[in-house]
Formats: structure tokens, C-alpha cells, sequence
């Protein structure tokens, strides 16, 4: 035992100083020992143990308390309704569990009235394309289609042609005038697709006009970007940029800004045009030069609590997803290698037990912010969280797979 010890100390005193000797970035660091199906498997087991536990299907989790263990429930009208769902779909999809699949039914179906209600905010992407859209890509399910299409016809109701953008908050024009959210930017999905599988063909310039007004008035020269923009409805001119769930008018709020790398990314590979792309490459770089050394933001990166303040897991989940994209749009090799490693290496940290649950509670994510300035969500675990976790991994998980094929194919030529 005594020979051996010295070997050890001195293995381990070389390891440290080689890691001492190279200072790494989230962005640049090599990910070892991280299996995103090891993760994902762990995932769905606790997902599987958490419907068990749940009774009502027209209940969804949403957020759990400090000193909780079990979800806080929303109805159908709650704007974060359908990322449950979602995370039940993703679960299935990662494990074939067909128990799964009959729960994301079960949770799905409830959300049908979203599509076929009178639109009272933008947010009907969020509801039914992740439960719905997730459901009809994963089964084909021909009822699911009809409930999509009839969805995206509501939330076209919100468009204002003279402005060019859909509207967000139809309650809250006494406050913001007529109102675009960069959050809006996810939703457009659910257009694009829409036109695509038999929907308007409108649906599609819609979309599109709402992305170009986006990033023209809302993605600021610096390559920041508003939570909300003014508009005047009946003339369509910007009249300012707003905060509403940041710090400041001019902050950088970390949610947002990933909304704006997924956004953006979706809309070049929806469009292929190129303002698209550049402006989810400059968004994206903005945010990555941006980020604390871990790769996971604080809630505002202009907090002057910094670095005593709450973080974002939601924020980087979503970034996750939005650079897993870019990195499949992007034609240069180099660029292509730093979104993909820069994702890789912030899911990296999101499954460690920095921010992972485990057994303190049913989320599967800690440590997500979601409206400061009003106190609410605060260092807490919120299901969009979870829900873009299981997305980004999932997507890890198949370029992975596709970069093992390629490189078996060359091998065997």
C-alpha cells in the first residue's frame, strides 16, 4: 500500500498542475466524462416518478417553492400550460416508454381550446406547439395537425400589418402601446410550420415580417436586446425600447437574449435569409463574451448585485438549444465547432449538482429566474427550464449520433 501512495500523490499533483497551467472557458473547455444519455435517462426516470404523483390532467406544473419538494399547478390559460406536456413528449421521445407517451397525451389534450379560443396573448407557440407540436411530430397524429393549423390561425389574429409585428400583451397596451416582446420570436415557429403542412401561405410572411421588425427595432447596435418594443399602431413607427422582466430599459436581460439566439436561428433556417443568420451569430457571440466563467448566466448580466445575484438555468438551457442550431446553420467548420462546444459545455454544467435537482425536489432543474422586478420565480425551478433542458439534450444527444455515423462513413471509405 505504502508504494503505491507516493504514485498516486504524484499523478494527482501532475493533474492538477496541468489544469492549473490552462485557464478554460465555458465556451472553449473540453467536455469529459458527460454523457447526455446517461442525463437524459436519469431525466426520464424521474420524469416517469413525477406523473405518477399527479392526478389532474388540466393541472400543469410550473414552479416549485424553496422549501418545497412537489410542483405548483397552473390551468390551461397560464402561459407556461404546455411545456409540461412537452417535457412528458421529450421523455417518451429519449426512452420509447409508452407510458409516457399515454401521460403527454393525457396532459396534451386539454390544451386542444387554446387553439380554437379567442387570442389574448402571443404566447399560444408556447402552449400548443410544444405540446401539440411535439406530439404530431413524434406520432403523425392527423387530429394534432388540425389542432396546430387552427392554432396558428389564432395567433395570426395578433398581427398588425401596419406595424409588421404580432402583438404580445393586448392587455397591457395601456402600458407598452402596441407591444412586441422579444419571447415572441419562439412562436413564429409554430407560423412557419403552419404554412408549410397546409396552412395560409400568409402564415409565412407574417412570420417573417415579425422577425425583420424584431431584429430592425428590438436587437440594439451593441447586440443587446429589448425585452419589449413600442410601437404605434396605427402609424407602425418604434417609439422606444422597454424592460419588463430585466433590470433596466437598456440591461441585458439573460432570458431574453436566449430567446433571441433561438429565435433567430429558427427564422434563418425557416427563411434562409441571411440578416437572420447574422444576427443570431451577433446576439449569440454577445451573449457568449458575456457569461460568468461556469457558462451560466446571472438573470440580468446588468445586475450591480453581480455576483450576488440569482442565476438563469432557463436562460441557458434556451441559449443550449439556440447554439445547438446555429451550429447546424453555419457553414464555416470553425464556427460550427465553437456553438456546438459552447452548448455542450453549458448542459455540461447545467448536469452537475450546481444546478441538477436530484432528490431535493421534482424539477429537474434548480436555480431559474423568471420575473425579478416582481419578485416572483426567483432562484427557483420553473418547467421551461426543464423543458429546454430535455430539447438541448436530446439535440446534443443526435449530433452526437450523427457525428459517430460521418465519421464511421469516412473511416470506411
Amino acid at each position: 500500500m505504502n508504494r503505491i501512495k507516493p504514485f498516486l500523490v504524484l499523478a494527482a499533483f501532475l493533474v492538477l498542475a496541468c489544469n492549473s497551467t490552462k485557464k478554460e472557458t465555458s465556451s472553449e473547455k473540453e467536455v469529459s466524462g458527460f454523457n447526455p444519455q446517461t442525463v437524459l435517462d436519469l431525466n426520464v426516470s424521474k420524469t416517469k416518478e413525477t406523473v405518477k404523483t399527479l392526478s389532474s390532467v388540466d393541472s400543469f406544473p410550473r414552479n416549485i417553492d424553496n422549501d418545497k419538494t412537489n410542483w405548483n399547478f397552473v390551468d390551461v390559460e397560464d402561459w407556461c400550460s404546455g411545456f409540461w406536456p412537452g417535457v412528458l413528449w421529450y421523455a417518451y421521445e429519449a426512452s420509447g416508454d409508452e407510458y409516457l407517451k399515454e401521460q403527454a397525451e393525457s396532459f396534451t389534450n386539454p390544451l386542444k381550446k387554446i387553439a380554437y379560443a379567442p387570442a389574448d396573448n402571443h404566447d399560444i407557440g408556447f402552449m400548443v406547439y410544444c405540446s401539440y407540436g411535439n406530439g404530431y411530430r413524434l406520432t403523425g397524429n392527423e387530429a394534432y395537425k388540425d389542432i396546430l393549423l387552427s392554432a396558428a390561425d389564432t395567433l395570426a389574429t395578433l398581427y398588425n400589418p401596419k406595424v409588421g409585428t404580432i402583438l404580445s400583451w393586448p392587455s397591457q397596451m395601456h402600458n407598452y402601446k402596441y407591444n412586441t416582446i422579444i419571447d415572441n420570436m419562439m412562436n413564429l415557429e409554430l407560423l412557419f410550420w403552419a404554412a408549410k403542412n397546409g396552412g395560409d401561405k400568409s402564415l409565412y410572411d407574417i412570420a417573417k415580417s415579425h422577425a425583420e421588425k424584431t431584429m430592425e427595432h428590438i436587437v440594439r447596435e451593441d447586440n443587446s436586446i429589448y425585452h419589449v418594443g413600442s410601437f404605434d399602431e396605427g402609424t407602425g413607427e418604434f417609439l422606444r425600447g422597454y424592460t419588463h422582466q430585466g433590470y433596466a430599459d437598456e440591461s441585458m436581460w439573460a432570458r431574453g437574449q436566449g430567446w433571441g439566439i433561438y429565435g433567430f436561428a429558427m427564422a434563418y433556417r425557416e427563411t434562409g435569409e441571411q440578416a437572420f443568420l447574422d444576427t443570431a451569430i451577433r446576439v449569440s457571440d454577445h451573449y457568449m463574451d458575456r457569461l460568468p466563467e461556469d457558462g451560466i448566466p446571472y438573470w440580468d448580466f446588468d445586475d450591480p448585485k453581480i455576483p450576488n445575484a440569482p442565476r438563469d438555468a432557463s436562460a441557458a438551457a434556451v441559449a443550449a438549444c439556440g447554439l445547438l442550431e446555429l451550429s447546424e446553420l453555419v457553414k464555416d467548420e470553425a464556427l460550427q465547432q465553437k456553438y456546438f462546444n459552447a452548448a455542450e459545455s453549458y448542459l455540461e454544467e447545467l448536469s452537475t449538482n450546481n444546478y441538477l435537482s436530484g432528490d431535493v425536489n421534482q424539477a429537474l432543474l434548480l436555480h431559474s429566474t423568471g420575473h425579478y422586478p416582481k419578485n416572483s420565480e426567483i432562484d427557483v425551478p420553473i418547467i421551461y427550464a426543464d423543458y429546454y433542458y430535455m430539447e438541448a439534450l436530446l439535440r446534443l444527444k443526435k449530433l452526437n449520433n450523427s457525428k459517430q455515423k460521418d465519421a464511421v462513413a469516412v473511416n470506411k471509405n
